[in-house]
Formats: C-alpha cells, sequence, structure tokens
C-alpha cells in the first residue's frame, strides 16, 4: 500500500496576490453585495469567489461593514485616522509615522519605544490595523517599515 503525502502548500506574497487581483479584475475599492456576487459568480465564478473571499476576510476583521462603495484611501485620511492610534501608542512612550500606502497595503514606521520592543508586532496589528481597517475596510494589511 502506498501512501501519497499531500501537495506542499505554496503561500504567495502580498505583491503576488495583488497582482493575481489585478489581473482578475477585483475592486478593493468596492463592496459587492450578495445578488451581484451571485450575478457576477454564473460570469466568472473564480473572479466572484476572490471577492467573496476578501469580503468574508475583512467582515471577520471588522465585525459589520455597511454595503456600498468605500471611502478612498488617501494621504490626508489616512494621517487623520493614524493620529487616533499614535495616541494609543504615546501612552507607552511610542509613535508612528505614514510611510506610504499602496493599494490595500498601509505601509508605517513604528518609532520611539516600539522600536525593537516585542510587542510592536501585536500593537502593529491590533491597534494600528483596527483603527484603520475600522474607516478603510480596503486595507488589507498595515506592514510596519525601518
Amino acid at each position: 500500500m502506498s501512501q501519497h503525502s499531500p501537495a506542499p502548500m505554496r503561500r504567495f506574497s502580498a505583491e503576488e496576490l495583488a497582482a493575481r487581483n489585478a489581473e482578475l479584475g477585483v475592486d478593493d475599492t468596492r463592496w459587492y453585495s450578495d445578488d451581484e456576487l451571485d450575478e457576477l459568480e454564473q460570469q466568472q465564478p473564480l473572479l466572484a469567489a476572490r471577492i467573496a473571499q476578501r469580503q468574508a476576510k475583512i467582515s471577520r476583521l471588522r465585525g459589520s461593514v455597511a454595503p456600498g462603495e468605500a471611502p478612498p484611501l488617501t494621504h490626508e485620511g489616512l494621517t487623520a485616522i493614524l493620529e487616533e492610534a499614535r495616541v494609543v501608542l504615546l501612552r507607552d512612550g511610542g509613535d508612528l509615522e505614514l510611510v506610504d500606502f499602496t493599494d490595500t497595503v498601509v505601509r508605517v514606521r513604528l518609532k520611539g519605544a516600539c522600536t525593537g520592543c516585542p510587542n510592536s508586532v501585536l500593537d502593529l496589528k491590533n491597534v494600528v490595523e483596527t483603527v484603520v481597517r475600522r474607516v478603510y475596510p480596503q486595507v488589507t494589511e498595515v506592514r510596519n517599515t525601518y
């Protein structure tokens, strides 16, 4: 009796996923209703599955997202939202600044006491990402840039 080992899973980088989403035509700034996804599934099942997967992930992270257009991602808007996260980090001597944003990834720089702190990864995910995603559901990741 031969034993079959499962095929190794390959993890895609954020850039590879963004390129695949662009090829499929995934619109990261739009929230699709169930009816729209059902209609799209009949025409392009792979695209509908990717959009449904992305929206499910965002829903789990945000709790509830109102259907409709997501606000456009702007430097001024992100700076204002990150100010709320800064206040939390400043309490422990940390700080952050907005470095850049592309598509659905926001890059920040953690500074002050956050530099080298083992809890900075948790703060980035639990504080900064949560604050950003509450306003911008299309953001899939907030990264620290050194």
